[in-house]
């Protein structure tokens, strides 16, 4: 079998023995940039289109004709990923969201942004994205081989990486849209999702994210098709229940906070008074715990036992934040209830990390994580679109009473089934597997 750890060096290098953190390096300025970017246009195109329509139901849309085509594509395109290589399809779709994200305010700016149009080009960029996010992760593992960083660390630093992004993002876009209006935020996005591009096409070191490197044999006769290799995903989930009980929580967990991050903080943002500004004080004070949790997870988390510290977590970065923004708390008491849930959140993903480790074979790295990834996401588009209209009809405060109790329900009885008992079963086991899960809590 091919040293992968060796030929990295060699590539980077010139020379099997000395070692360049180049590859690891690269993928994670990729993701820091990509995700930055989506985190600041997370504020920014809500706030658009609340502030232009006035219309919580339209800006839930927009959210769900952004986040469906992402979860669509992003579920389809895991065989593709696997086969053609990773590299290629994360910088063409970046290219194509910068280029769908800077349509956006150009076409405002000469009064021709009408909101059908709008949405279609928030689907492209959502379509873009999928794909894009998803060769990102895969390529992570085989960036840490070829950096001769231990796999679990090279996640462990792509989640401070993915934590510190949601830090920045939102913190940029709060103040670029409090200062300059949301347009400039769409606009900083198309760029960061450009850099994104050119760094993965221009800076990784030749080789890395081909599909030579992911092991796809050189006869392409010999290769599956495309159906059946993303069957054979389907398969795999099918025989892991732990996996496929996480998925279906955090789809759930993931609906109601889509529906927080969207539409019920940007309107309590504007019915409070509080504006854009506290939008992203709240995000970026619940990242920088996020941080602070994930560090801490990094140092000690594997002498913990995982369900406790897991569903610990889920209580503390779930619930309380609905009612805190119900609760009409003065501002240190909104910041401190996102602290703590940003520290809570951020042990999840090292957790989700290195089950994922655990289970995964590498040539299913593509297709396993599309799919775990798009039915974890489904509820999504879903969040905002439901959101919106719940607003509309019932008012902010019972709605947010209502997003509290479902996320506590959800994670605290899911909790109670026999499948997580496995959660602690198999820690340290090493097959030559690895995945990143992307559970993509969007949370504190």
């Amino acid at each position: 079998m091919t040293d992968v750890v060796t030929e990295g060096a060699r590539d980077t290098d010139g020379a099997s023995s000395r070692r360049s953190l180049r590859p690891l390096g690269g993928v994670l300025a990729a993701i820091a940039v990509s995700l930055t970017g989506t985190r600041i246009s997370a504020i920014a195109l809500p706030w658009f289109v609340l502030v232009t329509t006035g219309s919580a139901t339209q800006t839930g849309l927009v959210a769900c004709c952004e986040m469906t085509p992402y979860v669509v594509v992003k579920a389809l395109a895991g065989p593709l990923v696997d086969r053609t290589g990773p590299r290629g399809v994360s910088w063409t779709t970046d290219l194509l969201s910068a280029a769908a994200a800077c349509a956006v305010p150009l076409l405002h700016a000469v009064d021709l942004l009408s909101l059908p149009l709008l949405l279609v080009l928030v689907a492209l960029i959502g379509a873009a994205r999928g794909p894009g996010d998803l060769a990102k992760e895969v390529m992570v593992p085989e960036a840490a081989e070829r950096s001769r960083v231990p796999l679990d660390r090279a996640t462990g630093l792509a989640g401070v990486t993915e934590r510190l992004a949601s830090t920045i993002g939102p913190a940029a876009g709060g103040s670029l849209v409090a200062l300059t209006g949301p347009l400039t935020g769409l606009l900083v996005n198309a760029g960061c999702f450009a850099l994104g591009s050119v760094i993965v096409a221009l800076v990784l070191p030749r080789g890395i994210g081909t599909a030579a490197a992911e092991g796809a044999p050189p006869d392409d006769e010999a290769q599956p098709g495309y159906w059946r290799r993303f069957g054979e995903g389907f398969v795999f989930l099918r025989g892991e229940p732990l996996l496929l009980t996480l998925i279906v929580m955090v789809g759930i967990t993931n609906l109601l906070d889509a529906a927080f991050n969207t539409v019920l903080m940007p309107v309590w943002a504007k019915e409070s008074g509080h504006g854009p500004t506290d939008i992203g004080l709240n995000s970026s004070t619940g990242g920088l715990a996020a941080v602070a949790g994930s560090l801490a997870a990094a140092a000690a988390a594997h002498r913990m036992r995982r369900r406790v510290v897991f569903f610990a977590g889920f209580l503390l970065a779930g619930a309380p934040r609905f009612l805190i923004l119900a609760s009409d708390a003065p501002r240190w008491a909104v910041l401190t209830v996102f602290a703590v849930g940003g520290f809570g959140a951020g042990f999840l993903n090292p957790i989700l990390g290195a089950m994922s480790f655990e289970r995964v074979p590498r040539r299913l790295l593509g297709r396993v994580n599309a799919l775990g990834d798009a039915l974890a996401w489904a509820g999504i588009p879903l969040g905002g679109l439901l959101g919106g209209a719940m607003v509309a009809s019932f008012g902010l405060v019972p709605v947010l009473l209502t997003g509290a109790a479902l996320y506590f329900l959800t994670t605290s009885l899911t909790g109670l089934r026999p499948e997580w008992r496995a959660m602690d079963r198999g820690r340290g086991r090493r097959k030559g597997q690895t995945a990143h899960c992307e559970k993509g809590f969007d949370g504190p």
